[in-house]
């Protein structure tokens, strides 16, 4: 069921379609639907979206929001990432609430992972 007023989608751009859905699929599990070849939805994210073939990105540098997932074992998401070719572009670091560290994914779009 869809709730008035939630976020219900969220779409970001990528350099390449099939580095992401690689990289997403390998690290987070997540599924893709192909919708042509500059277009992809995912789902199993906890929110469904999309990625859509661009040659810009987000990160906090330029002001743009930061998507956060969450992650029950920190340091082993982190690995995951490092070992699907990720960039880790802050390192694990406590706020208050728990840690989290930022990386980048193959298209350089910055992303956060935290945990209590």
């Amino acid at each position: 069921m869809t709730a008035h007023h939630s976020i219900n989608y969220i779409e970001m751009p990528v350099k390449d379609i099939s580095a992401t859905k690689q990289f997403f699929g390998q690290v987070f599990d997540w599924e893709f639907v192909d919708y042509g070849p500059e277009y992809t939805c995912f789902t199993n994210a906890g929110i469904a979206g999309g990625f859509f073939l661009s040659e810009q990105i987000f990160d906090l540098a330029k002001g743009t929001p930061l998507v956060v997932l969450y992650s029950a074992q920190l340091e082993a998401s982190m690995a995951r990432i490092e070992g699907a070719g990720g960039e880790i572009s802050k390192a694990i670091f406590s706020f208050p609430g728990g840690r989290r560290f930022h990386f980048k994914d193959p298209s350089g779009n910055e992303f956060a992972i935290w945990s209590e």
